[in-house]
């Protein structure tokens, strides 16, 4: 059981690989990155939505949007 438990968490953590595209609203303003581009979290976005890798937003200091936490 505890080995499956291991596993589960393992595949789980490498499923949001740093490979993985996401999307930014790109303003100055912008703090968050989201899976999902239709995410109510970029509804109010002035700028320009893009896709980065997971990996590229959080070097650029963004963190998870609260809608998909």
């Amino acid at each position: 059981m505890k080995k499956l438990l291991l596993l589960s968490a393992f595949v789980f953590l490498t499923s949001f690989s740093a490979e993985q595209d996401v999307y930014l609203c790109d303003t100055k303003g912008g703090k968050k990155y989201h899976f999902d581009k239709e995410c109510r979290g970029l509804s109010n976005c002035k700028g320009e939505i893009i896709k980065v890798t997971l990996k590229e937003a959080k070097d650029k200091g963004k963190t998870i949007c609260g809608y998909e936490d």
